[in-house]
């Protein structure tokens, strides 16, 4: 083969190097660069210096032609080594590839630093969002999303979730890269490492039984959100909704709701907020007005494999256990949901919000009036 880089004398200009070891120097996958001495039909070669001449030629000429096209003699340029000594002495070189593995290289710098980007989400799938940085496609996992852009799906339904996430397809999110793994081929965002920082900064001005104003924003099987402050967003556990037993949080909460909360746990960036904690606890006056050995009145509420629970008044609660029926089959069959019975009081325990009851007018005998409460552990 006749090149600029031409035989001399019967021998390739590339032996003596190859005697010498230089291109030993030389390892595959290594970024290299050089300057182009000459651009032939669809090859393209390249001074390496005293490390020898490089070529871009066949698959990874056509792969780059629209970066060569741009190129001159005399231009630098920097490839990544495929081969070290093709059949002509020549080292083989790839254009793309080191294009990809300086973009590698750049996410991990973007990484380390905690840059943040603003990307366009390009598709979605039913565990996050895909987009794409520096030529690499990258997964925004749902669990990853600010508290702004976190889908509120009733249930957890993972339809409606990814039905949700389809409506960020076109739009910008500004993100930090959490995770990369180049031998992988693994890029993953977080728009929510990004969010709690700014949290953080912000619930430094509240201390832990402070009461704050806000907005339920979504409500879920466990809880409601509610938003206070400058754009901080806090949980409602359903049990820090009502001193009462709540089945369902849409039931006392609608979304947009003014409410007032007290602040009960911060733990980094999460708030815990608590409703019932600003109403008077309706237990400590359920020894005065509850006393074992009493008959009332109750309508049975729900049912649960360890007994009845029974509604006393609007605030209190109480328990009619398994064990006054045998099994829950026959439980079922003595009670009816929604339905008033006469009960008798077993024990009254405001501290641990525990009332016990029997079914109908009983006896209790003094030193017997905490026996049909199960033992603790």
């Amino acid at each position: 083969m006749e090149t600029s880089a031409a035989k001399t004398n019967g021998k390739h200009p590339m032996e003596g190097l190859l005697k010498s070891g230089i291109l030993r120097i030389f390892r595959v996958g290594e970024i290299v660069e050089g300057t182009v001495i000459e651009k032939r039909g669809s090859k393209v070669f390249v001074d390496l210096g005293q490390r020898g001449t490089g070529i871009i030629f066949g698959r990874e000429y056509y792969e780059a032609q629209d970066i060569l096209k741009g190129l001159s003699v005399g231009d630098p340029i920097a490839a990544k080594v495929v081969e070290l000594d093709n059949e002509d002495g020549y080292v083989e070189l790839s254009l793309k590839e080191a294009g990809r593995e300086r973009n590698w290289q750049t996410l991990k710098r973007v990484l380390e630093e905690g840059t943040t980007v603003d990307l366009k989400v390009s598709e979605a799938n039913r565990g996050g969002l895909i987009m794409e940085y520096l030529g690499v496609k990258g997964f925004l996992p749902v669990s990853q999303l600010s508290s702004n852009n976190y889908p509120r799906v009733q249930g957890g339904d993972k339809e409606k979730i990814y039905e949700e996430l389809k409506k960020f397809i076109g739009k910008a999110l500004t993100v930090k890269i959490m995770d990369v793994e180049p031998m992988e081929g693994k890029l993953i965002f977080s728009e929510r490492s990004m969010d709690d920082q700014k949290l953080r900064e912000k619930l430094a001005h509240y201390p832990i039984g402070a009461e704050v104003d806000g907005e339920i924003t979504g409500i879920v099987d466990f809880g409601a959100f509610m938003k206070f402050g400058e754009d901080i967003e806090g949980l409602i556990h359903i049990s820090e909704i009502d001193w009462q037993l709540i089945e369902k949080p849409s039931d006392m909460l609608k979304i947009g709701e003014k409410v007032r909360a007290k602040i009960i746990d911060i733990q980094g960036d999460k708030v815990s907020l608590s409703l019932k904690a600003l109403k008077e606890n309706p237990w400590l006056k359920a020894a005065e007005k509850y006393t074992k050995g009493d008959v009332v009145m109750g309508s049975v509420t729900k049912f649960n494999p360890f007994g009845a629970f029974v509604r006393l008044d609007e605030e209190i609660q109480a328990l009619v256990h398994i064990s006054e029926f045998g099994s829950e089959t026959k439980m079922r069959e003595s009670l009816a949901l929604g339905t008033s019975y006469e009960f008798t009081i077993l024990m009254v325990d405001p501290k641990e919000h525990r009332i016990g009851l029997a079914l109908g007018r009983k006896e209790i005998p003094a030193e017997s009036a905490t026996a049909e409460e199960p033992a603790k552990a």
